[in-house]
């Protein structure tokens, strides 16, 4: 597994670089009751995840995070240092899911899996990169699954080389 601190945290993949069975991990963030209830405040304005009274009550039986909040730290988690892309990370679609809640006090991290690497045929500068991130708390617990598509660019001398293949000897006039 890839740790962005085992490379510095600079290094950038193009989709050249990447290869199914790959794995990346991120650093990790702590999410405490302030932050969860800021957030719902502002974008998901529900009870369990405002009043600690109230989300007694509902399934989560306490005070959980958004399942929003959770996946914007792990898209922060994965910018800063789970999977490096170069261009940044471009979503093309995915599909998300959020086994448990992320509670107050929970430290989260990311762990990435390339899934499949596809060369576009149409687009000989970028390809699409299937990735399924699991963010887990620090008991290991998985709260999100994302299986992301992403737009990866590719390395301007492969984009040159994939250039000059598709000339047939009338085009090289």
């Amino acid at each position: 597994m890839t740790d962005s601190n085992e490379r510095g945290g600079n290094e950038r993949f193009y989709l050249e670089d990447l290869h199914p069975g790959q794995r990346f991990r991120s650093g990790s963030q702590t999410v405490d009751e302030a932050q969860i209830k800021a957030f719902a405040k502002e974008f998901d304005p529900q009870r369990f995840h405002l009043d600690d009274e109230a989300a007694k009550a509902t399934l989560f039986a306490g005070l959980a995070a958004s399942g929003w909040h959770t996946a914007a730290i792990t898209m922060r988690l994965q910018v800063e240092a789970g999977l490096p892309l170069a261009g940044g990370i471009v979503g093309a679609g995915g599909e998300i899911r959020w086994p448990r809640p992320t509670r107050p006090g929970d430290t989260l991290q990311v762990e990435s899996e390339v899934l499949e690497v596809t060369p576009s045929r149409s687009r000989p500068d970028r390809g699409m990169v299937t990735v399924r991130s699991e963010t887990r708390n620090q008991r290991g617990e998985v709260v999100q699954v994302l299986t992301a598509r992403l737009v990866v660019p590719r390395r301007p001398a492969a984009t040159e080389e994939m250039a000059g293949e598709s000339q047939g000897p009338e085009d090289s006039v």
